[in-house]
């Protein structure tokens, strides 16, 4: 079961403290614009997924803000499950009914390399395998190199393109598969 607002735990080895937020609320917003601020100066233009801020509220999905005490919010993901209806007929052999799709992965310039992405990046596979997900899906792009060395060190694997992006050549997709008992990730392989 998935939490409905409010802190869900603290991650020791970092300091960070992880808070379910709405992906709408004012804060979360600041750092969605913080993202696609990125994306304009790394791709030209923002991410034109649609997002439907309902997406990311449990039971749905999940949007989560790190925080440090003292400092405030540092870093922000969020992930959406994927329904036979929602998947568009070009990604149905890419994409899969209970994938969790991973969006807005975001750690504050002046707070990185400090372990916040990979903590972040596990809660989100945590809540989402206890939601009943299979797998986790992400959009990346060459762009952002240290986005898909990140992913792939924590194990996820190139799939097909998939969404809006799935025909620009400076895309990239990966998947990671969850542990159906709900712990996260699965083993590697």
């Amino acid at each position: 079961m998935l939490p409905g607002s409010g802190m869900i735990g603290r991650v020791e080895t970092t300091g960070l403290e992880l808070e379910v937020a709405a992906y709408d609320d004012p804060a979360s917003v600041r750092f969605v614009d913080a993202v696609q601020a990125f994306y304009r100066e790394r791709y030209g233009g923002i991410d034109r997924t649609p997002v439907d801020p309902a997406e990311f509220a449990p039971p749905r999905g999940i949007f989560l803000l790190g925080a440090l005490p003292g400092v405030g919010p540092v870093c922000c993901g969020g992930w959406r499950r994927l329904t036979a209806e929602a998947i568009p007929a070009a990604d149905r052999g890419v994409l899969r009914p209970l994938d969790a799709e991973i969006k807005r992965m975001w750690v504050d310039p002046a707070h990185r390399r400090r372990g916040f992405a990979v903590a972040l990046l596990e809660e989100l596979e945590r809540t989402a395998a206890a939601a009943g997900c299979r797998r986790t899906v992400l959009e990346t792009g060459t762009r952002q190199p240290e986005a898909e060395a990140l992913y792939r060190r924590q194990g996820y694997r190139p799939i097909p393109n998939f969404g809006v992006h799935r025909d620009e050549p400076d895309s990239t997709c990966f998947a990671r598969g969850l542990d159906p008992r709900g712990g996260g990730r699965a083993a590697r392989g």
